[in-house]
């Protein structure tokens, strides 16, 4: 089983990725937010899931652990294939899947494509006591109240979901340990720029 990749990007789309480890080339599925993560780089490391099937043998490819994580508890639902799970995840960042999960938010996760209201409450009916077990990437970021809040606002402004979680993201990937209004200021300057 592989388990990790580390090499030279050859190809990048935002499904797919081509990894060349030392003259030997990895194919290896990917969701958008794990795109975004690699794009503009030359290099990459990404925590591999391997699946085998009897005519295949499949990699997806994750830009850390607790969306690796994810993903795998993700396939164990009935009903949810490799293709649906990496779609979630490219719908949604895994420490917010998480969190609606644990809140059992069907309304947030029906509104991922390919979620529909009853594959919503599987997820969170079968998942609920145990993404507990997901090994967190916050550490030494900003709290996830924090980012969520922040969203939460901006969306509440009138700003789309997509355009929010990204500027909260960037503005936090500079500075991790800012304030909540700091970092509303720093959004709304961003939106405003634009």
């Amino acid at each position: 089983m592989i388990g990790y990749l580390k090499g030279e990007i050859i190809t990048a789309a935002p499904t797919r990725i081509l990894i060349d480890v030392n003259g030997v080339g990895y194919l290896v599925n990917i969701s958008l937010n794990t795109f975004e993560a690699v794009s503009g780089k030359k290099s990459v490391q990404l925590y591999i899931s391997t699946i085998v099937r009897e005519d295949s043998i499949s990699l997806y490819g994750f830009s850390g652990e607790e969306e690796k994580a994810m993903f795998e508890l993700l396939i164990s639902v009935s009903g949810i294939g490799a293709k649906s799970a990496l779609s979630i995840l490219s719908g949604i960042r895994a420490e917010e899947l998480r969190r609606t999960i644990t809140q059992a938010d069907t309304a947030r996760l029906s509104t991922i494509p390919g979620i529909g209201k009853k594959t919503a409450e599987r997820l969170v009916l079968e998942l609920r006591e145990k993404v507990d077990s997901v090994p967190s990437s916050a550490a030494g970021t900003a709290p996830v109240g924090i980012r969520s809040e922040a969203v939460s606002a901006l969306i509440a402004l009138g700003y789309n979901q997509k355009n929010a979680e990204q500027a909260v993201r960037d503005i936090l990937g500079v500075t991790p340990d800012i304030s909540i209004e700091e970092l509303l200021k720093n959004a709304l300057r961003k939106f405003a720029s634009r």
